[in-house]
């Protein structure tokens, strides 16, 4: 008998024990965040110039980067030339869910979220190194987060270069040169109030068409940073450069919010990763070719004006006021601050 209640007891003691492990694996489990699930998507990435452009260069590395590092599951479908609509088209397409990321101007998106467009106030940076770190710093970081209210978040950010002024029939040598002309604009209402300031007159058309616009005479200029000039051969259509540099063009590398939160915080990483190199690659060719190609459009034959810039900031000097009821005095002001000299 003892060994049949020794038996018994040992029995129970096993029981126990095996519902106290279950008990103990249950409460890890529920400690243990859920796996991150692994999402595999194809994203169209749509913009309104070639792939020789910048941003065409450096939009296939971002590609490169994201298929390598997520082994194939994330792919990037590039569309250059507005296969799938112009710059305008391509962010509504972004908002409707219809486009999946683009990269274009600032000013573009500044139609919806208007605080995007402070970059391109007239004149407000020297150099490469100035914009790009106003770029980088907390103050555009603040105002990018106005865009995910239209469902677009910032991945990070290319550069278009200054914008300069090209024309058909005569140089631009001074401010006096600038009255009347018929300048085409991106729908940037600060590009065009700063094109009014200086006595032309402005209109927002689509990139995609500008070339034939220019050539059947819909226009007698416009303006465009110097890299897209030449690789978008706007050079066949115009005739006169002038470095005039007189807003900057900042780039946003954007993706669709509703797709963006569908990843993981691994895939996050790697797609942020990819973002960041692709702007450096960006950055270098905008700067390079900022600097070089002025030679090569000479040697295609159009003629270069230098002209002298401070009367162009004298006569744009009013233009920031204007938009005091866009972004607001304490905006303007942290502005300011940040980019003051």
């Amino acid at each position: 008998m003892s060994k049949i209640k020794f038996a018994l007891l040992g029995i129970c003691v096993l029981a126990l024990l095996s519902s106290c492990n279950k008990k103990n694996a249950s409460q890890v489990a529920e400690k243990q965040p859920e796996a991150e699930k692994a999402v595999s998507a194809t994203i169209s990435l749509g913009f309104s110039t070639n792939l020789e452009d910048p941003r065409g260069v450096a939009s296939i590395l971002f590609k490169e980067e994201v298929e390598k590092n997520s082994n194939g599951r994330i792919k990037i479908d590039i569309h250059p030339n507005g296969e799938l609509g112009g710059d305008g088209e391509l962010i509504d397409g972004i908002i409707s869910g219809k486009v999946d990321m683009t990269v274009s101007s600032a000013g573009n998106f500044a139609v919806y979220a208007t605080k995007l467009g402070i970059s391109a106030m007239p004149f407000l940076f020297s150099d490469f190194d100035e914009a790009w770190a106003f770029m980088d710093g907390d103050l555009v970081a603040e105002v990018n987060k106005t865009l995910e209210e239209f469902g677009i978040v910032v991945l990070s950010h290319f550069d278009n270069g200054f914008r300069c002024v090209t024309t058909t029939n005569r140089p631009v040598k001074s401010v006096a040169d600038m009255k009347g002309l018929n300048i085409r604009t991106p729908p940037n209402q600060i590009v065009m109030e700063t094109m009014s300031a200086l006595g032309a007159t402005p209109k927002p058309y689509a990139f995609n068409e500008l070339k034939k616009a220019l050539r059947d005479g819909l226009f007698d200029s416009q303006e465009n940073p110097i890299p897209v000039i030449y690789n978008s051969k706007l050079y066949e259509e115009q005739k006169y450069l002038a470095v005039t540099n007189h807003s900057y063009d900042a780039m946003p590398l954007v993706i669709r919010k509703d797709l963006w939160d569908m990843f993981s915080d691994s895939d996050k990483a790697l797609i942020l990763a990819a973002a960041k190199k692709a702007q450096d690659l960006d950055r270098k060719l905008v700067k390079e070719q900022t600097d070089s190609y002025v030679s090569k459009l000479k040697e295609v034959g159009m003629t270069i004006t230098t002209p002298d810039l401070k009367a162009f900031q004298r006569a744009t000097s009013g233009v920031m006021n204007v938009f005091t009821n866009v972004y607001g005095e304490e905006l303007l002001k942290k502005l300011a601050e940040t980019t003051a000299k």
